[in-house]
């Protein structure tokens, strides 16, 4: 099998030479500089305006645009604080802060009872969280990064025996054959190999451009969709849906990367036809390098996931093709329409293109991506069995969740973008 994969050496002698001007290379402390400005700028961004960080404030802060219409708690609410679907939103009503044990539905099996942590909102932590709410969102993104790193040291220590280069490069033959020689070889009608071999006749400087882009966009962009989203999102319901999403299509893949490591296209021998354009020109991200990388992770192709989910969200964003929307929601004009249309549509083709012809991915790494997307998004809100975790975690620390500002200023401003 593994020699039928391979090039005739024929055909690697007429590849074309490496002419490509090399574009401007960013340095590390630049991108690091550039991922902090995005942290911090939607902590600044997203800050609640109307609320002291060192003054005392009593009673509780809702939320604009998930604060009930009616002022009057129900019955059902007196006799005790129980979860709903917003597993982001206040708990509790603002007139039921009496401190009572909140109740958590697991699986609609039982019902346990988790500590109410409203006690401590004028704990310093609790007003800082309360002041600038996005921090939570980043606290999320740094158990998706630990459980990252995770990857690698299970990984290795699973293939310990066979070498975890080795079972990369054969999971990655296999791939390879999968898609050229098994019953289902018409899904791949255009080879990986055909896509990179295009661009290096005659389109070297666009392939340049390709690599940086896959360098810098997966990390940067996708941390700053989430702070424009958590920005303009119609509710935070909605911007939670998202958030899950992305985070179960990580762990599923994280997942697969532990059992199934994967080299990419790139790395595999010269003999199976593939060039390695990124260490070419030296185009490498400080996010593709280091021990801090899992550079044996191409299957799924997170790259793609992750601008599946963008590109889905815009369509949504866009409205084009709803007929309802929420309730702080404004109807766009049709040129907002039109471009969060088109930017959704076109921005995970352009990932696809750039995933192939970098030969950073195999094809079938980005149709599992798009199967993990479609299964996170059903199950999204199996996340909701670990809240009572997160009750218990907030007791430890003596902190309050804070009330989410998802979309406050953006909605006061008209939310017509």
């Amino acid at each position: 099998m593994e020699d039928t994969l391979k090039v005739d050496p024929a055909v690697l002698a007429d590849y074309p030479p490496w002419t490509a001007k090399p574009e401007i290379k960013l340095p590390s402390w630049g991108e690091a500089i550039i991922f902090v400005t995005i942290l911090f700028g939607g902590m600044f961004w997203t800050r609640r305006r109307n609320y002291s960080l060192f003054g005392v404030r009593k009673g509780s802060y809702s939320a604009v645009l998930d604060r009930p219409v009616r002022d009057q708690p129900t019955e059902e609410e007196l006799m005790s604080c129980t979860s709903s679907d917003n597993d982001d939103g206040p708990s509790t009503s603002p007139t039921l802060e009496k401190h009572m044990a909140k109740k958590r539905a697991c699986c609609g099996l039982f019902t346990i009872h988790t500590p109410n942590t409203s006690r401590f909102r004028n704990h310093f932590h609790s007003r800082l969280f309360q002041k600038f709410p996005f921090v939570v969102e980043q606290l999320y993104w740094v158990l998706n990064y630990l459980f990252y790193r995770m990857t690698t040291v299970l990984s290795n220590k699973i293939f310990a025996g066979e070498g975890i280069w080795t079972a990369a490069r054969s999971h990655a033959l296999a791939i390879l054959g999968f898609e050229q020689f098994s019953w289902l070889s018409f899904l791949f009608p255009v080879r990986e190999l055909d896509i990179q071999q295009w661009f290096m006749n005659g389109h070297q400087d666009a392939l340049t451009f390709l690599d940086r882009f896959y360098a810098l966009i997966h990390i940067p962009g996708s941390m700053f969709f989430i702070v424009w989203y958590y920005y303009v999102a119609p509710s935070h319901a909605t911007f939670a849906t998202v958030r899950r999403t992305i985070t179960l299509t990580n762990f599923m893949a994280f997942c697969t990367f532990v059992v199934f490591p994967t080299m990419p296209p790139r790395l595999l021998p010269k003999e199976y036809g593939f060039l390695d354009t990124v260490h070419m020109e030296d185009a490498e991200s400080l996010w593709q390098a280091g021990k801090y990388v899992n550079s044996l992770a191409a299957m799924p192709s997170m790259h793609f996931g992750y601008s599946f989910i963008i590109g889905c969200t815009l369509v949504y964003h866009s409205g084009i093709c709803r007929t309802s929307f929420e309730k702080y929601e404004s109807r766009k004009t049709a040129s907002w329409k039109t471009f969060y249309a088109a930017m959704g549509a076109l921005y995970p083709c352009i990932l696809l293109v750039t995933i192939l012809a970098t030969a950073n991915h195999f094809i079938l790494d980005a149709l599992m991506a798009f199967f993990y997307c479609c299964i996170a998004f059903a199950c999204n809100k199996v996340f909701f069995v670990l809240l009572p975790i997160e009750d218990i975690f907030l007791w430890l620390i003596r902190a309050k969740k804070p009330v989410p500002s998802t979309g406050e200023r953006y909605h006061a401003r008209g939310g017509r973008l």
